[in-house]
């Protein structure tokens, strides 16, 4: 069976057992143990922190995991990013003071930054030309300004909610990232198969967001016409019901358009629409 690494706990813990979930594979509570046998794969999840994923993939010691982009980006280590998954989005931001007088990236130069991403931050400067002194801290990055650590910091951005409690400023996105599966370089043709088996569910799962699959009963000479104005994956399905004056109709609509189509479909003389969630369905 693959091995996969997940992380033990925390939000990206929380979305990957989510997805797990959603895909019909069920595993264990990561604070609990290091090792889970899944029900519903051939699979174990191995519980890491996250920034010991990409080593741990790339040393064989599991065949595949799920952490952030960023971690990977981090340490650089040789594997495969196999999948983005989508979830647990967020950035890495530079953020200065609010009172410090920032005027653009130029700023940087002969500054102090605070980060626990130096690899990432070391690249970046490199490229726009920077020279700046980046200390390394494996802790409350956000609080190294006010403390006198540092003059800036280089960190993970959701909401922004962490930096504004501690009077700091986003001023430059350096890079997104979310969730990705990632992979040995080197797997035996059976663990492949796995791994292409699991995106699969995942593909399945995460194109069936924000998609509604939509039933309703239309008069059959207005079955045309309503083809013609609806998405579909190839195209709308419909069905023959007893009374030969009427069809079922079944489509896939994107949440983005679907009450617009739906009362197209009314003025047309549509009725019995049912709406449901297609990944619920998958599910």
């Amino acid at each position: 069976m693959i091995k996969i690494a997940i992380q033990s706990k925390g939000r990206l813990n929380e979305d990957t057992t989510q997805l797990l979930a959603d895909a019909g594979i069920t595993v264990g509570a990561g604070h609990r143990q290091l090792i889970s046998r899944a029900k519903g794969f051939d699979m174990e999840a191995l519980y890491l922190r996250d920034d010991d994923i990409p080593q741990a993939v790339s040393m064989g010691v599991a065949d595949a995991g799920i952490v952030g982009q960023n971690e990977v980006e981090e340490r650089g280590d040789p594997l495969r990013v196999v999948m983005r998954l989508g979830f647990s989005a967020c950035r890495l931001s530079l953020a200065v003071p609010k009172d410090s007088g920032y005027d653009g990236l130029r700023w940087f130069d002969g500054r102090r930054i605070a980060t626990s991403y130096p690899r990432i931050l070391s690249q970046f400067f490199e490229s726009e030309n920077i020279r700046a002194e980046i200390h390394e801290i494996a802790g409350s990055v956000e609080v190294a300004p006010a403390v006198g650590m540092a003059d800036a910091i280089f960190d993970i951005v959701s909401s922004g909610g962490t930096l504004l409690q501690n009077g700091l400023t986003e001023v430059h996105t350096v890079m997104q990232s979310e969730a990705v599966l990632v992979a040995s370089r080197q797997l035996p043709p059976d663990k492949e198969r796995d791994i292409e088996k699991l995106c699969f569910r995942f593909r399945s799962i995460i194109d069936s967001r924000g998609l509604k699959y939509v039933v309703m009963n239309i008069p059959a000479d207005r079955v045309a016409a309503a083809v013609g104005m609806l998405p579909g994956m190839k195209s709308p399905t419909v069905l023959p019901l007893a009374d030969p004056a009427w069809s079922s109709l079944h489509v896939v609509i994107r949440q983005s358009e679907l009450w617009d189509k739906i009362e197209q479909l009314k003025q047309m003389g549509a009725q019995d629409i049912l709406v449901l969630a297609l990944e619920n369905i998958i599910r």
